[in-house]
């Protein structure tokens, strides 16, 4: 009984959590705007909604017997009870106040279902004791509160609309299951396309029947004519025969294709249906994820105006497009960086209200958050401040010190080109290191946060104008379209909000520009690498002079473009990205995993981190020109690996380099295949069901058979005791997933065999 009233407890804790937290959003939103005090009559109206909230959280803490939390909201209570009777008056201090009690609360509420410490003991005992003080119009401080007698009438509180509270983790479960769905359709397609060239063969071939037999009966009446008629009622048995066989054949085919005709029509009309049915419930699914930018936004007038009081000035937040919705998922990863820009406006760009008069500015500066949606797919967040901007000069200086760029390089640039430099991590213009602020490592932490979104950032700047801040994210993380093409002998999936143009264009168009192959794009020169080799992927180069096109795909991200030449370009689908876990959170140039229609999984490709890679990419857009690279002959490696996801992607990359592959999924399924078949290499991960890695190393050894067969272990275990370990056991590598790199693999194997 005991085990069920704990878990009563802690469910009953956790939804006085959710709805305290609530009652504080509320009441921190009411104090900002009372604060900038409004007509008479919204004043009243947020007097009265600050106090019912008050009174609300007190009596949610009573119930969970949260005895600290109501005893703070009873002063508090109090406080507004005064101002809604015209007993206090507002003032700067006594705001001050509400808010540091809000801060106050939600420390408390933060650790609800523990012990209080001595810190958290002494804050309540100071906030009750400066609510006291502030009904008499002194706080604790000294500070003299303004007082008033005038009367305030209470407005009543509209009612709210209703909500069902849901755990987000059955929500994300739920859409979860009906991504999985796209995998049907997908399916169901590629079941119907293969059916109508089932039916289309099958067509032909009863034509083919049809010419034959025609034939037949002609050779049959040329016999009549020619031959005398002895030999010719010998001949005709025959020929008889020829054409009772010929005549059932075409009966026959033409049975099974009116029949598989009908077959491909129903499937084709299944699939519409299921295609619409399950675009219908994953759109449905999408808007249970899809929460309101002011539900990230709420927090960011309370949060400008404490920083703003902590550096000394004064500014004003403005939001406009709070009502766009975009997925919680992405509202959730993109907080941190939002409130990194804010801090920068205040701490870089807002000016002091004294240096603001003397550049004949208004003394209270201006942050602006406007959202808009681009199109269905995409939303832009533009963060503006009407501050000192970004004085290139400095950015350059900073640079160059840290040798982030070359003096040579830094003569060449432009302002807006030296400015996109405080992306780089180090680069700050701040001269003061703050806890919050100066070490020049926020913005590449936000640029790569909203890049591994799948959204971009871009920057601009003038100098006692203000800075712009454009992020383009996506309105959600759940299926999109992609682009597929072939690289080498492998298929890639590359996100469409990122490809610019694909085209076919002739080889004498490809110019070569310092040492880089180039082509023309839109009037301007843009660089042209070859994706098999910014992917660090060997193939075989079959030369082919009579074609004389090059396939490539333009792709831009963060404001920059380059061409990619690629062997094929497929189609574009729906895709459903798979992650590949934790133990694979971040594969350089590959975001993660989907299955193509026809069954085949094919990578996902970070389009960042490929430009990133192909700047030290060689470029050739002629396949004759290059030198061959002879792939492996013969050699048969085994992958030894519990998780199907990573299994897939180690096969994939070790498929397209020309081995032959093998898969197992822990030790003893292993030592199962190394029996029966001959392998020249072993890669293991090492925590495996049943036998891991290392046990698996050490069998090998143990074996007459297999001591001298190489092993490299792929894992996550990156402490110098698991290293070591795995040498003792008798591995010739050790590769660790946090830092994969498909190249270096590639590498140690062709080493080892």
């Amino acid at each position: 009984m005991a085990k069920k009233n704990n878990g009563f407890l802690k469910q009953l804790l956790a939804t006085f959590a959710a709805e305290a937290d609530e009652h504080l959003n509320a009441i921190s939103t009411g104090l900002l705007e009372l604060e900038k005090t409004p007509a008479a009559a919204r004043q009243k109206e947020l007097i009265e909604t600050i106090f019912r909230e008050a009174h609300s959280l007190k009596g949610a803490a009573r119930a969970v017997d949260q005895t600290d939390i109501e005893s703070v909201c009873q002063p508090l209570e109090s406080v507004f009870s005064a101002l809604k009777l015209g007993e206090l008056a507002p003032s700067l201090a006594l705001f001050d106040l509400f808010h540091q009690t809000v801060n106050g609360l939600e420390r408390l509420l933060s650790s609800s279902g523990a012990k209080r410490t001595t810190d958290e003991l002494s804050l309540v005992k100071s906030l009750v004791q400066r609510l006291q003080g502030a009904l008499s119009g002194i706080d604790d401080q000294g500070s003299q509160l303004e007082t008033r007698r005038e009367t305030v009438i209470p407005d009543s509180r509209p009612l709210t609309p209703g909500t069902v509270r849901i755990s987000t983790a059955k929500l994300d479960s739920l859409f979860r299951q009906t991504e999985e769905m796209i995998a049907a359709k997908l399916n169901a397609e590629q079941r119907s396309k293969e059916l109508r060239g089932i039916t289309a063969n099958l067509v032909d071939r009863t034509k083919a029947w049809e010419m034959i037999r025609n034939h037949v009966h002609g050779i049959q009446a040329t016999l009549e004519i020619e031959l005398p008629k002895s030999e010719f009622v010998r001949g005709v048995n025959s020929i008889s025969k020829l054409l009772e066989i010929l005549d059932t054949q075409s009966s026959t085919t033409h049975l099974l294709t009116e029949r598989l005709g009908s077959l491909t029509a129903a499937a084709e009309s299944d699939r519409r249906t299921l295609g619409k049915m399950i675009d219908n419930l994953l759109d449905d699914a999408k808007t249970l994820l899809m929460l309101p930018f002011s539900t990230l936004f709420e927090i960011f007038p309370k949060l400008v105006r404490e920083l703003a009081r902590d550096y000394g000035k004064e500014a004003d937040l403005v939001i406009h497009g709070a009502e766009i919705e975009i997925d919680r998922r992405i509202q959730e990863e993109i907080k941190d960086p939002l409130f990194h820009l804010l801090r920068n406006c205040i701490s870089h760009g807002i000016e002091t209200p004294a240096e603001r008069t003397r550049k004949n500015k208004p003394a209270h500066g201006t942050i602006t958050v406007t959202v808009s949606q681009k199109d269905a797919r995409q939303a832009e967040v533009v963060i503006s401040d009407d501050g000192a901007g970004i004085d290139p000069a400095q950015v350059i200086s900073v640079a160059q010190k840290l040798g982030v760029v070359s003096p040579i390089e830094a003569s060449t640039l432009t302002d807006d080109e030296a400015i996109l430099l405080v992306f780089r991590s180090g680069v700050s213009t701040s001269s003061v290191v703050t806890d919050i602020a100066g070490r020049g490592l926020g913005l590449a932490i936000v640029q790569e946060k909203v890049e591994k979104l799948g959204g971009s950032i871009s920057l601009e700047s003038q100098r006692d104008v203000g800075t712009i801040f454009h992020i383009v994210l996506p309105l959600t993380l759940a299926a999109f379209r992609g682009v597929v093409v072939r690289a080498g002998n492998r298929f890639f999936v590359l996100p469409a909000a990122n490809v610019e143009r694909v085209a076919r264009i002739e080889k004498q168009d490809i110019k070569t520009v310092e040492n880089r192959e180039t082509i023309q794009f839109n009037g301007h020169a843009l660089s042209l690498v070859r994706l098999v080799d910014v992917l660090g992927l060997q193939w075989k180069r079959a030369a082919d002079k009579s074609d004389a096109f090059a396939r490539i795909v333009v792709l831009a991200s963060g404001g920059e473009r380059i061409a990619f030449f690629v062997d094929e370009i497929l189609n574009e689908q729906e895709v459903l990205l798979k992650g590949f876990g934790n133990q694979l959170s971040r594969v350089r140039n590959i975001t993660g995993a989907t299955v193509l229609g026809t069954g085949t999984t094919a990578p996902v490709l970070n389009v960042p981190d490929l430009m990133k890679s192909s700047v030290t990419a060689t470029a050739s857009a002629a396949p004759e020109a290059e030198a061959e690279v002879a792939e492996p002959q013969g050699k048969s490696i085994l992958v030894v690996e519990d998780s199907i996801t990573a299994r897939t992607l180690l096969k994939n990359i070790l498929d397209s380099s020309g081995y032959e592959v093998m898969t197992a999924v822990d030790g003893i399924d292993a030592l199962t295949a190394l029996k029966t078949a001959h392998f020249d290499l072993v890669v293991s991960d090492i925590e495996m069901p049943r036998m891991d890695g290392f046990d698996l190393t050490t069998r090998i050894r143990a074996d007459k058979k297999l001591a001298e067969l190489p092993v490299v272990l792929v894992t996550a275990l990156s402490s110098s005791n698991d290293r070591e370990r795995g040498i003792d056991a008798g591995a010739n590598a050790y590769i660790i997933k946090s830092s994969f790199d498909q190249t270096n693999l590639l590498e140690v194997i062709r080493r080892l065999i």
